[in-house]
């Protein structure tokens, strides 16, 4: 709302992360008793207004247009003692902490509970020409419902002018779409959809499936995972400005990648991990797919 002292109505508590760009503390609105995140960016005095500011700025814009149950609801954006503060719902957890507290068993049905949650809020910001860009389990949160919210839109940019390039050193390496290891400047929707496939894949294996240490190293990982792409299978490729032509290799099988998985399972992967962005399925799409008809 418009009040004089925003910061006056939390009641601040514990901080509980630190991300790239601040600190985040949990919090209680006094005026709704509601417990909420509040996301302070750090401002040095002379950045004022400069790179993190930028993509603050950017952030409050995007999340105020998306309104959505599977995407964070940014409740509030204010300045106090020159530096900013987001206030965000508040979440008990986060798919990067529920995948590797192996401790609890990871039923097929919360899978596709958490898969459901991130392409229902995938497909509302595509359609909205929003692309996420840097999925990954750390930022799928989870509510204490366990209802997933897509968060950290910081690097989110609009992709609806056909001309636009994007810059791109985005997404954390481990979930990084081939096009953008390759360094193509114009790219889609389809790279969050990679990063679903690694994500559903690294729910059912409970460790990252491909983890990089460089971009060369991501994508050799990739490609003897995948096979290696060319002209024939993957259009275009030979022309995006960083592509390195790799040694020639077949495919893993996926059932042998993923020997517990169904073939519903299997046959969304699929559809995600495509090389070819052109081929991969789409957040709409993966929605309607088989995986989701069962009753897991």
């Amino acid at each position: 709302g418009s009040r004089a002292m925003p910061a006056a109505d939390y009641e601040k508590g514990k901080q509980i992360g630190e991300g790239t760009f601040g600190v985040v503390t949990k919090a209680i609105q006094k005026s709704t008793s509601r417990t909420v995140a509040i996301k302070k960016l750090r401002t040095k005095k002379e950045s004022h207004f400069r790179g993190t500011d930028l993509a603050t700025l950017r952030e409050i814009m995007l999340l105020q247009e998306v309104r959505h149950d599977n995407v964070i609801d940014l409740i509030e954006a204010y300045c106090h003692n020159s530096s900013i503060s987001l206030v965000f719902e508040f979440c008990v957890t986060d798919l990067e902490h529920v995948i590797k507290d192996t401790s609890k068993r990871l039923e097929p049905k919360d899978i596709q509970s958490y898969m459901r949650g991130c392409f229902c809020g995938l497909a509302h910001c595509h359609a909205n020409w929003i692309l996420h860009r840097d999925l990954k389990p750390g930022n799928l949160l989870l509510n204490e419902k366990g209802v997933v919210k897509l968060a950290d839109f910081g690097l989110a940019r609009f992709f609806g002018s056909p001309d636009r390039k994007y810059t791109g050193q985005v997404v954390t390496r481990w979930y990084r779409a081939p096009e953008l290891l390759f360094g193509a400047k114009f790219y889609g929707a389809a790279v969050d959809m990679w990063s679903a496939g690694l994500i559903l894949a690294e729910l059912l294996l409970r460790v990252p499936l491909l983890p990089g240490t460089s971009d060369i190293d991501q994508l050799s990982r990739t490609f003897s995972a995948f096979g290696t792409p060319d002209e024939t299978s993957w259009p275009g490729v030979s022309s995006l400005p960083d592509y390195v032509p790799f040694q020639p290799s077949q495919a893993t099988p996926l059932k042998s990648m993923f020997p517990a998985a169904p073939n519903d399972t299997l046959s969304l992967l699929q559809g995600l991990l495509a090389l070819n962005p052109g081929e991969r399925i789409t957040a709409e799409t993966a929605l309607l797919h088989r995986y989701f008809r069962e009753q897991l």
